[in-house]
């Protein structure tokens, strides 16, 4: 029941109370919640006082709510993206580099959309590349599908004149992806940085992701480097925030 004395407005208590249920396992992943005419009376609270309730909960990504069926609790990430080994070269070899990697941990079937194209650098791109801004970059544009749900958007870019002639400028670039074409080419690649953020999505983004309301997006972005210390790739991904985990390991020293 709702504490009239509080002071805590009805729609947080009831918020607050289905946050805890969910958090204690009462209502399960993919459950669906009570009707909300059941909610008005296990709370003895309004019609109105339960919709906001709903939506605090929608806004901070725990239900999602489906037309003609109810409110259900959004089921925990399923894609867990370990950062350490996907982009091995052993990996590459074995033609599990990157999202096939984390396909093959999670034992779903991906696949994914490219196009290419070229255009001039801008001033962040080229600050990242270490190349002047306006020279000629390879853009591959990628959806990428897990199960056939889209779950990441990324844009690769690299310096057009380590890529031309390359299979990085063709939609299939061949076992072990780009990263194996330009190690073939003579960039031997060294390191990766990772810039992580998170940021709620553009529409566009929502619309290819097939994003609840609330729903925020991973940014990740990669720059890998030769072993000579030149940038070669700038990757810019957009994960869905409510189907992924990143997972770093490090040793500590």
């Amino acid at each position: 029941m709702v504490d009239r004395r509080s002071g805590v407005p009805a729609f947080k208590q009831v918020a607050a109370d289905l946050r805890q249920k969910i958090a204690d396992g009462d209502y399960a992943p993919g459950e669906q919640l009570p009707s909300e005419r059941e909610l008005v009376d296990n709370y003895a609270v309004s019609r109105p006082t339960v919709r906001d309730a709903i939506n605090v909960l929608r806004s901070e990504g725990l239900v999602t709510s489906e037309h003609g069926r109810g409110v259900f609790v959004r089921p925990p990430a399923s894609i867990q993206r370990i950062a350490r080994s996907r982009l091995s070269r052993e990996a590459r070899d074995r033609n599990r580099g990157a999202f096939l990697a984390d396909a093959a941990a999670r034992g779903f079937t991906a696949s994914s959309s490219v196009k290419i194209r070229f255009e001039e650098a801008d001033a962040r791109t080229a600050a990242h590349l270490a190349i002047d801004e306006g020279a000629e970059v390879t853009v591959r544009d990628r959806v990428m599908r897990a199960d056939g749900l889209v779950v990441q958007l990324a844009v690769s870019r690299l310096p057009r004149e380590i890529t031309r002639g390359t299979a990085i400028e063709e939609v299939n670039t061949g076992p072990g992806g780009a990263y194996a074409r330009l190690e073939e080419a003579g960039y031997t690649l060294g390191n990766f940085v990772e810039h992580v953020g998170a940021r709620m999505p553009k529409p566009d983004e929502a619309s290819l992701l097939q994003l609840a309301e609330g729903v925020p997006v991973i940014t990740v972005t990669r720059v890998a480097y030769g072993i000579d210390g030149r940038p070669l790739e700038m990757n810019d991904m957009v994960l869905a925030g409510d189907r992924y985990e990143l997972s770093y390991e490090w040793p500590a020293d």
